[in-house]
């Protein structure tokens, strides 16, 4: 880690779940790889936030939920563009659940998302609406959380998602690199990796 971990700093861990990760419906490779040494990392911090994506099942984001929507292309919402996703992370799936080998025991919060059947959530921070909050922001604060370190999956949406929040709610905010895992959909990777250096989040390794 190339920084010193403060009594002041949180730890965010984005959507580490069976879903996400090989033999899961996305199966991102690298999902394994990073829960070990995130586990370890988690030790460090005296904040450990996960956040878990729980959607009922017929999800307004699935594409099985629109006809003739293919998984991937994008549609418009009430509340905006919106990509549509394989069926995943079901409320009570084996997909839903995290990994088998994340430390639960770490987490201080866990923060379900997209819970609500019509809306989607990206962010720890602000549903995909960006006026329903979480609460992570109070929480945070009242717990006198600064900083923000943040890794997880995916990092071109939920865990860029959150970084960029973090950054938008005030928070000083560190992107660990080699703790997330991308889906890089259309350069969507490059795209992100633009934004959030341009919104002042740091990029670094753990």
């Amino acid at each position: 880690m190339q920084f010193d971990i403060q009594p002041s700093d949180a730890l965010i861990i984005v959507d580490v779940q069976n879903d996400f990760c090989e033999g899961g419906v996305f199966g991102l490779v690298g999902g394994n790889a990073i829960v070990s040494p995130i586990n370890a990392l988690a030790r460090s911090f005296s904040t450990v936030v996960m956040t878990q994506d729980f959607h009922p099942a017929g999800h307004s984001s699935f594409a099985s939920s629109h006809p003739n929507a293919e998984p991937f292309t994008e549609i418009d919402m009430p509340y905006g563009p919106q990509v549509l996703w394989p069926d995943h992370c079901i409320q009570g799936s084996h997909g839903a659940a995290f990994h088998p080998d994340l430390d639960l025991d770490a987490a201080h919060l866990i923060i379900r998302k997209g819970c609500q059947p019509t809306l989607d959530s990206y962010s720890a921070f602000v549903e995909n609406d960006r006026t329903t909050k979480t609460g992570l922001d109070g929480y945070l604060r009242s717990r006198g959380v600064s900083r923000c370190f943040v890794c997880g999956i995916a990092t071109d949406f939920c865990v860029a998602w959150s970084a960029l929040d973090a950054v938008e709610h005030g928070f000083e905010t560190v992107l660990l690199r080699n703790l997330a895992v991308e889906i890089d959909l259309e350069g969507s990777l490059a795209e992100q990796m633009v934004a959030m250096k341009g919104a002042g989040v740091r990029i670094a390794e753990a």
